[in-house]
């Protein structure tokens, strides 16, 4: 396993996270901080226009399998949630 997918920052902020043992309300409610969404924006863009390095490719991918687990788990709380809490 390449060490590099767990030296990023995103995957320190989300693991920190979740070995904090959040409430379900707190897993629904997380969103990722500010410079971590102007990272991932950056790097979408650079994307459409064609002129990701390798490395910010990499990173990129990284971000993404970072938030498609966080929707998985995300919508697991919900599953957890009483009707109309939500």
């Amino acid at each position: 396993m390449d060490t590099r997918e767990f030296s990023l920052p995103f995957y320190e902020e989300v693991l920190e996270f979740l070995a904090g043992s959040p409430s379900t309300r707190e897993i629904i409610n997380y969103r990722p901080p500010s410079e971590t969404q102007r990272r991932f924006s950056e790097l979408l863009d650079a994307n459409r226009r064609g002129v990701l390095t390798p490395q910010e490719q990499d990173e990129l991918d990284h971000y993404v399998r970072i938030e498609r687990m966080l929707s998985l788990i995300k919508a697991k709380a919900y599953s957890r949630v009483e009707p109309g809490e939500a």
